[in-house]
């Protein structure tokens, strides 16, 4: 699990906390893909909760457990607020994580019987009569984070090239083209900001409202030789989910993540180690054209052939770019 995040922690032998960006769509994709490559490769059935907090977070898994429109993943915001509220009125204060029986029932000596007495309880005078422990919670169940990672990470540790495609591709090229261009659009950012990756993990999903049938998730988790930004390495990586793509599938959305960055260099390579390509200087080149022709100018294979593809994000809402785009900006008439 923690090959989704650059952050996890550990809180038990059956449970952990991980850190995930992007929309809420992307989470509960990304969370998807989590449950079954468990599922997959462990045999264990999970369920994930997804929230603000992790106070939150447990609530929400505690959905996705009880509630089978779920599929497994909840993502707190993404449920009603009725629901959500139905759920802290119904549920006794014991349920919060942290708060156990006897520090319960001296919280129903004040009247808070439920989750939802709790969130609306005062959280200054509630430190005062019990503890900063009280506080917080009250804190994060009204959506604000309070209860750190045990070991946040220092500086940017991954990073993630996905989109949700404009139409459904269902062409194994389709798929391999997708994942090329992401390995290579990886490759040149690590390279432009002076970085190197030591993992990549690819993927690639149907819609969750897919009929039952059609639902596929795969993913695979490659761990690089060296660390590296090359983007034949990266590109080669990423091809190796491509025997797990179903022909047919309706896939919605692929990417890729990578992930262990360091400076480029820190690690030296020993001699017969280093990457015959990486010698080739491909990255350079690639970088050179790119950056004076544009990023669409030249690509590995299959990720150079973009012309007429069609699965490309929709952006007909786009916002104009007016400080970042020569041919978008603003047009001011005396």
């Amino acid at each position: 699990m923690g090959r989704y995040s650059a952050w996890q922690e550990v809180y038990s032998i059956d449970e952990s906390f991980l850190g995930i960006k992007g929309s809420l769509e992307e989470m509960a994709f990304t969370s998807h893909a989590m449950k079954d490559a468990v599922a997959k490769n462990v045999g264990l059935p999970v369920c994930v909760g997804v929230a603000a907090t992790k106070t939150l977070a447990k609530l929400a898994n505690r959905l996705a457990k009880h509630q089978d429109r779920f599929d497994g993943v909840c993502v707190w915001d993404q449920v009603p607020k009725r629901d959500r509220d139905d759920l802290m009125r119904r549920l006794p204060v014991t349920e919060i994580w942290g708060i156990a029986g006897r520090l319960g029932s001296r919280l129903a000596g004040l009247g808070i019987y439920t989750i939802s007495d709790l969130a609306a309880a005062d959280p200054g005078t509630m430190r005062r009569r019990f503890s900063v422990v009280v506080e917080r919670t009250i804190r994060e169940l009204n959506g604000v984070p309070c209860i750190p990672f045990e070991a946040p990470p220092e500086g940017k540790e991954q990073l993630i090239f996905s989109r949700s495609f404009s139409k459904k591709i269902r062409e194994v090229s389709e798929v391999r083209q997708v994942l090329s261009i992401y390995a290579q659009q990886a490759a040149a950012r690590l390279a432009r900001h002076h970085q190197q990756a030591k993992h990549l993990m690819a993927f690639a999903g149907t819609s969750h409202f897919a009929a039952a049938a059609d639902r596929h998730h795969p993913s695979v988790s490659v761990p690089l030789p060296v660390p590296t930004a090359d983007p034949v390495e990266l590109t080669r990586a990423a091809m190796r989910i491509i025997p797990e793509i179903r022909p047919g599938a309706p896939y919605a959305r692929a990417g890729v993540i990578v992930t262990g960055l360091s400076p480029a260099g820190q690690q030296p390579t020993l001699p017969g180690f280093t990457s015959g390509m990486e010698e080739k200087s491909i990255s350079t080149v690639i970088d050179d054209v790119t950056t004076k022709l544009g990023r669409d100018a030249l690509g590995l294979g299959f990720g150079g052939l973009k012309a007429g593809v069609d699965w490309q994000m929709a952006r007909g809402m786009l916002s104009p770019r007016c400080t970042t785009h020569w041919d978008e900006l603003a047009i001011v008439k005396a």
